[in-house]
């Protein structure tokens, strides 16, 4: 009887200790950055016991032990635990690896990722924080298909050139960026302040009609977040940069060798007769470059919000000095940021964003005849840089040999002074207002407002006879610019559902927009003493004879109206329709208005019933798209005679100088207009892990803007300053294929990876120059020659220039030959260049150029790869350029310049050499623009790699929410064959890109930073 009773009270007592309560507290964070989630939800499973985190992510909860507890919150991983003790937990949610809920800003609105039926592409916040860029241009390079960014330096500050889906016009291709609803400058935004970049790639830009031919960037600024107590986000990083590679010139000895050489196959004495002293010289990149180049980067925000406010407020400031010229090259930009969000009432909602960017820019000669680089490289290594006796900076010898553009650069820097400064101050204001259920009025303003001050002094010096860069007479040139804009949207969204299935999305508004602003230069000379100190127009008080100041003004304005339906039934079929109206004063009063429609579609067929429920495709969706976008970015008064020729009259018995019309009138100057169809795949399988997206696209571009198109001459087109009219004469298309993929995953609890890659294969032809030519030349090699072409059948500034053969071995062969005297040079030896006679002719003329090159790459692509180990994380970014050709023309051919050391491989010799020709001061044919100056500039670039570690919280103090620091690499190694600094640079025009003078190359940086949140 005992035993029995003992064994019952054991049995109560242990349900009573099974069943017992216990209470767990902690946090709830983001894991990436540390920041506490309210509202998260804190529940046990399979039962209706719960809670929420507070505006601290803190939470309470009793439940009994032995439970499982769910945190939960969208767009993250939910966290599992069991319960069986009282503790405090800690919990990091991770961002969900499913997509097809994320909402995408498309313009005037935004969609579910699901429903999206464009070719969208999309950067986050994270990417940016990886990548660490300079500036945003440069996190759009690989990490989104269709979308190629060169530099045009790699100087601090320098501009980048974006191309959506190649290069669609001979005029202006950049994009345009739309911030926060208004239209705005990518390029001077702080990295750090931005949330989302939205890239509209295909027809799905129709709704902002002439302003989406070349696509459409939309940026989203990062904004507080509700019932949120104040959050303090300081990011910092420090580095030093320096040059990624440095050409191979011949070191003094190898030079004095070829100059012996060269000057002997040209009968004149040898300037070196004995070699033995030479040694190896002066390396004037090393002279240049500098090294452990310092940059710096604060950035700070504070954001919040309770339940009716939401505010978000930070600064920035990025100082960096340039790689070559040091402070004589720098740049300094600070920015200031408020974002500010109120719901006045229910109904009534306002948004404020303001920005202000100021920053100094100081700058060298650069990607030029006679650069700096360009002189470092062409003055030889037997020249130093400082008299040994005077220690004063030398002069390149006076000479014939030496041209009359090189000189010492060191002296080039020294003697460069310069300045440009920058402010500007732009934003938002809107309010949005819900009339009724499913209808809101969004009434917005943008504005941008900016002013810049810039100052050039050209110090009185004298680098010998004859040089270019003599200055005779000090002067200081001086300019203020005053831009303006605005944008006024006015539009409603009503969002109904009808018959339960049937969902509709109806957009309708008007816009207007206007551009002024004005500048003003002028020159004054005799700088007194001849300081820059006293440059300033006020204190240079010489005369000149010819006229020393300009001005300008400009005034443009576009009015639009614009409507978009969006249909779906149960959300499996899509379809969308748009169309915009602008009217925009930059065109003549024949073709003021536009009309841009499109149509884009969708099927998600995972969501039919005959798909089923496939374990491995959580969603299949085909879509397509067609429409008409425009361009207005073209010159101002385009389709106007004005003032701007040159004449001269005589009056009272004097001569006078006066103007006269310039380029002749054209009224009926009209709309660049693109023609965008798109047809592409969605995929994703595995749980939404695994992503595949697949486009085809055809852009087609007509009435491209062609100059001088040639008219009677007696309208007076031949006269001094006058021209031949503007006229929409050119098309161009581009089709190709974009595949992307990637795979994200959480393999465990502590480790996770996200890998992507993408691919753009595109072909560009140009399909119609209709100037009575059939082409427009542009771009320069060498002093006066043209390099480059849009041609009817070629791609858009093809490579026009003769065809190299070979290498003459012996006289045989020339006299075998066609005549090369039609070149220029009527003596041919052994040793020269052979051309092609491409005609047929049997002699070698201007006839026989032909296409020798594409600046336009056949194929890029993209990987990245990050890994979250633990507290460990580790990125790295690469991207891939594959067939673009670049053009050598930083070697400036006279007798005395230096070379870099592929001419060791040169012909000496019947059969020693087949493609480089032989050295020598006599006159040959060997320097025209030929293949022979073209060069495959392929390359893979690996473009970061970043090492970070996430402090343990309780190594912190609960004061820092998140602590991280890293260590990483910009710009890490460029594999390629090119032999010039940057294969992946560009000048950025579409016609005459890729002619490469000495390009200022990006810099490698090192840097080790820290993210701080608390």
């Amino acid at each position: 009887m005992k035993s029995k009773l003992f064994w019952i009270a054991f049995m109560l007592m242990s349900t009573f200790c099974f069943a017992q309560d216990v209470e767990i507290s902690g946090q709830v964070k983001e894991a990436v950055t540390g920041l506490p989630i309210p509202g998260v939800n804190v529940a046990v499973k399979n039962s209706t016991l719960g809670t929420t985190t507070d505006l601290d992510g803190n939470y309470t909860l009793t439940v009994p032990t032995g439970a499982t507890v769910v945190f939960s919150y969208i767009g993250f991983e939910n966290f599992e635990k069991v319960i069986t003790n009282p503790e405090n937990i800690t919990v990091s949610l991770k961002e969900s690896a499913k997509t097809l809920d994320e909402v995408v800003v498309i313009g005037y609105g935004s969609q579910r990722k699901k429903e999206v039926t464009g070719a969208v592409s999309t950067v986050s916040a994270a990417t940016l924080e990886k990548l660490r860029p300079f500036k945003v241009e440069q996190a759009l390079q690989g990490t989104v298909s269709g979308v190629n960014v060169t530099t045009q330096s790699g100087a601090p500050g320098a501009g980048l050139s974006i191309r959506i889906r190649g290069i669609g016009t001979n005029g202006t291709a950049d994009p345009v960026a739309i911030i926060d609803g208004y239209q705005g400058e990518l390029g001077l935004l702080n990295p750090a302040d931005i949330e989302t970049i939205t890239v509209l790639k295909d027809a799905q830009a129709a709704i902002y009609g002439t302003l989406g031919a070349n696509g459409i960037i939309l940026v989203t600024t990062k904004k507080g977040r509700k019932n949120q107590k104040p959050q303090v986000s300081y990011n910092v990083y420090s580095g030093f940069q320096e040059t990624t590679r440095k050409l191979p010139t011949l070191n003094a000895t190898e030079y004095g060798a070829l100059l012996n050489e060269s000057y002997a196959n040209g009968g004149q004495p040898l300037p070196y007769p004995n070699l033995s002293g030479l040694g190896k010289g002066t390396d004037w990149q090393n002279e240049v470059f500098g090294k452990s180049v310092p940059v710096i980067n604060h950035d700070i925000t504070v954001s919040g919000g309770s339940e009716k406010i939401t505010y978000s407020v930070g600064a920035s400031r990025l100082d960096q000095d340039g790689i070559v010229g040091g402070d004589k090259a720098d740049f300094l930009r600070n920015t200031a940021r408020m974002a500010l969000g109120a719901d006045i009432t229910d109904k009534l909602k306002m948004n404020a964003n303001v920005i202000f960017t100021q920053f100094d820019r100081r700058s060298l000669n650069e990607n030029a005849l006679g650069s700096v680089l360009f002189n470092a490289l062409n003055v030889p290594a037997v020249l130093t840089p400082y008299d040994a006796e005077t220690g004063q900076l030398t002069l390149v010898p006076a000479t014939v040999g030496y041209g009359n553009e090189i000189i010492n650069p060191l002296a080039q820097i020294e003697n460069t002074y310069n300045n440009y400064n920058f402010k500007k101050l732009n934003g938002s204001f809107g309010l949005d207002y819900n009339v009724i259920k499913g209808l809101t009025v969004t009434g917005r303003i943008g504005f941008n407002s900016a002013n810049s001050k810039s100052r050039t002094f050209a110090k009185q010096l004298d680098y010998g006879t004859g040089k270019i860069y003599n200055v005779t007479r000090s002067s200081v040139t001086q300019g203020a610019v005053n831009d303006n804009s605005y944008t006024f949207d006015l539009f409603a969204v009503y969002n109904k559902t009808f018959a339960e299935n049937h969902n509709i999305t109806a957009t309708v508004g008007t816009t207007i927009y206007k551009e002024w602003g004005n500048g003003l230069y002028a020159t004054g000379f005799d700088v007194p003493n001849n300081s820059w100190e006293f440059a300033d127009i006020g204190l240079a008080n010489g005369l000149s004879d010819a006229k020393t100041n300009s001005s300008y003004g400009y005034d443009e304005r576009r009015i639009s109206q614009f409507a978009r339906v969006q249909y779906d039934y149960k959300g499996r079929y899509l379809l969308s329709g748009m169309i915009r109206r602008d009217a925009s004063t930059k065109f003549g009063p024949n073709n003021r208005v536009g009309y841009f429609p499109s149509v884009t579609g969708g099927w998600i067929i995972s969501d039919e019933s005959f798909f089923g429920d496939s374990a491995k495709i959580s969603l299949l969706k085909l879509r397509a798209s067609y429409g008409t976008l425009g361009n207005d970015q073209i010159p101002n008064n385009g389709y106007l005679s004005l003032l701007g020729g040159e004449a001269v009259y005589v009056f009272d018995n004097a001569i006078t100088q006066g103007t006269a019309t310039g380029q002749v009138a054209n009224p009926n100057l009209k709309w660049e207009e693109a023609q965008k169809f798109d047809v592409g795949l969605d995929m994703n399988m595995l749980n939404d892990k695994l992503t595949f997206v697949a486009d085809y696209f055809i852009d087609t571009r007509k009435d491209l803007l062609i100059q001088r198109i040639p008219v009677s001459g007696i309208i007076g087109t031949n006269a001094p300053g006058a021209s031949s009219p503007t006229a929409n004469a050119g098309t161009v298309r581009n089709s190709g294929l974009e595949l992307a993929l990637g795979y994200k995953d959480n393999l465990s609890d502590n480790f996770s990876i996200d890998v992507n890659y993408n691919v753009t294969f595109i072909n560009n032809e140009v399909t119609a120059v209709n100037n009575g030519t059939g082409f427009v030349p542009g771009g320069n090699f060498g002093l006066a020659e043209t390099s480059s072409r849009m041609e009817i059948g070629k791609p858009m500034g093809y490579f026009y220039g003769y065809q190299m053969e070979g290498i003459f071995q012996n006289q045989a062969e020339i006299d075998a030959a066609p005549i090369q005297s039609g070149l220029g040079s009527t003596s041919v030896s052994p040793g020269d260049i052979r051309f092609k006679d491409v005609n047929g002719d049997g002699m070698i003329t201007a006839l026989d150029k032909t296409d020798i090159g594409n600046p336009i790459p056949n194929a890029t692509m993209g990987f990245n790869l990050t890994l979250n180990y633990k507290s460990f994380d580790f990125t790295t970014y690469v991207f891939a350029s594959l067939g673009n050709d670049m053009v050598r023309n930083y070697e400036r051919t006279v007798p005395n310049g230096n070379r870099l050391n592929y001419v060791l491989d040169r012909w000496t010799g019947e059969g020693t050499s087949n493609s480089v020709p032989r050295v020598t001061t006599g006159a040959t044919n060997n320097n025209v623009f030929s293949s022979y100056f073209v060069e495959d500039a392929s390359y893979c670039r690996i473009q970061n790699v970043q090492l970070g570690y996430s402090i343990k919280p309780e190594l912190i103090g609960s004061f820092f929410t998140r602590a991280r620091i890293y260590v990483g690499v910009n710009n890490l190694y460029t594999f390629t064959k090119y032999m010039g600094y940057d294969p992946g640079a560009s000048s950025g025009a579409p016609v005459g890109s890729g002619v490469d003078y000495g390009f200022y190359p990006v810099p490698r940086t090192y840097m080790v930073g820290a993210n701080i949140n608390f």
